[in-house]
């Protein structure tokens, strides 16, 4: 059994999907996952925003457009839930721009998609960008 003393609102976190992946299994689709998801940190009293707009700047100046993550749990955690077969990269990138967006320490990847929940913890790099596309240049 994992030590939850060194991260005990992560391991809350995935053992509350856990609880929604047992109950709901896998093949809904991710709104079912967020819904339950809400109701599974409700009931154990998880404080958490849903689908809070994150705002981003660019050289100081506040952009129109702002991340909207799924959950963002303890006033420090993104976590981003899906409900996919598979897993590509653009999500992995999208959860690690919400934590640059934030500057929130700590992010978790959820996917319901698949027989056994599927699940990620990510730290905040501070040093990290997002890989440039070659042929957008």
């Amino acid at each position: 059994m994992p030590d939850t003393s060194k991260d005990p609102k992560t391991y809350a976190l995935i053992g509350a999907a856990m609880e929604v992946h047992r109950q709901l299994g896998c093949g809904f689709l991710e709104p079912i996952y967020q819904e339950a998801f809400d109701i599974e940190l409700r009931l154990r009293n998880i404080p958490f925003l849903r689908e809070e707009p994150i705002a981003v700047y660019y050289k100081g100046n506040l952009l129109q457009s702002t991340y909207k993550p799924d959950f963002i749990c303890y006033g420090e955690i993104i976590v981003e839930l899906k409900a996919l077969t598979k897993l590509s990269g653009s999500e992995e990138s999208q959860l690690l721009n919400y934590l640059k967006a934030t500057n929130f320490p700590v992010g978790i990847l959820l996917n319901f998609g698949k027989p056994s929940l599927e699940f990620e913890r990510f730290i905040r790099n501070p040093r990290w960008r997002p890989p440039i596309d070659p042929q957008s240049t």
